[in-house]
């Protein structure tokens, strides 16, 4: 089984809407995958996107499933975890996965979901207090990191990819989240904090050119290292919204160069943390999906399925353009091309 992460610690990459449409698109490409989302993000946009969105009431039908007993998303999940943290859990996955074809008709059928639930935020506080806990003979922190790789091992036979959605951050579920991860997704945005995001990614996740070496035996690596765990691997880089019109030959094109230069020198310097070896490899670049991706977003749509011409939203009509949704499709089509 295949575990995808798609982060980056710093937020409005797109990471949500792409792993959407890429989850979408790849489950209409092979028919035949078993595929899991898992919404690691409090805000749970995702969890809100594939119930049917802005439109189709996507958020109503969420609240409607953490109300359930137990809450059917990550946060009743790791509920259930709370009162025995470092035991060897029974896991009932059926009470906290959902089926979201059932709400939204636009998805395929062989995709199904844990929901996002904003509880992360309220458990991320016990999950530190507990993973710092010093017990004789237990590995605390390795016990709550474990949490979702428990999860995913209880259903590793229903599918055949997982694909993880994470909060803009390195929180604890953010970590936990890759732990599980055998490969990493990283959106980055044509501008100088990306270019900063990526080197800061690696700081984070890999524990390498970190400010000070005091830092070196505290890092997300050396723990899992430690144990004998394996780190995920950067997979992807997706240059995310570029210009619409002009593409890498914008104004951003320095910038741009720049990644390629700082990837490059990365992957040189440590090749064990990349799935290629040539940075033309590893990046995709991707237009800016104008009102085609607000449409989508707001009705809960792949592309690939969403309707030309003018369209209702909110009350309002927009006009979607044929040419502009076939070249999302088209974006979207290179990034599946690579899972």
């Amino acid at each position: 089984m295949k575990i995808y992460a798609v982060w980056n610690n710093k937020g409005g990459t797109g990471k949500t809407s792409l792993t959407f449409q890429v989850v979408c698109r790849y489950a209409q490409k092979h028919p035949n995958a078993r595929i899991l989302v898992i919404d690691m993000c409090p805000q749970a946009n995702l969890s809100e996107l594939m119930l049917g969105g802005l439109s189709n009431c996507g958020s109503k039908r969420l609240l409607e499933r953490q109300g359930l007993t137990p809450r059917c998303s990550i946060g009743g999940y790791f509920d259930s975890r709370l009162p025995a943290p470092f035991s060897p859990p029974t896991i009932d996955a059926t009470s906290y996965i959902t089926k979201p074809s059932a709400y939204n008709p636009a998805l395929p059928k062989r995709i199904d979901l844990v929901c996002g639930d904003p509880l992360l935020e309220l458990q991320a506080i016990a999950m530190n207090t507990l993973a710092n806990a010093d017990l004789p003979g237990v590995n605390a922190w390795l016990g709550v990191i474990d949490w979702l790789r428990d999860f995913v091992d209880s259903v590793k036979s229903e599918y055949d990819f997982v694909f993880i959605d994470t909060n803009p951050s390195f929180s604890m579920y953010t970590q936990i989240a890759l732990s599980t991860a055998s490969d990493v997704v990283l959106p980055v945005m044509a501008d100088d904090s990306s270019r900063r995001a990526i080197q800061n990614a690696f700081s984070l996740m890999y524990g390498v050119k970190l400010p000070s070496e005091v830092y070196s035996k505290y890092t997300f690596a050396t723990k899992l290292n430690h144990a004998k765990r394996k780190l995920p691997k950067i997979h992807l880089i997706l240059k995310n919204r570029l210009t619409q019109y002009m593409g890498s030959a914008s104004a951003y094109a320095a910038v741009l160069s720049g990644i390629d230069s700082d990837l490059q020198a990365l992957i040189k310097s440590y090749p064990e943390h990349f799935t290629f070896s040539k940075p033309e490899d590893g990046i995709v670049e991707i237009r800016d999906f104008g009102t085609t991706g607000v449409v989508a977003f707001a009705r809960g749509c792949p592309f690939s399925v969403m309707q030309t011409g003018k369209l209702q939203i909110s009350g309002h009509r927009v006009q979607v353009k044929p040419e502009y949704r076939d070249q999302a499709v088209d974006a979207i089509d290179h990034i599946v091309s690579k899972l």
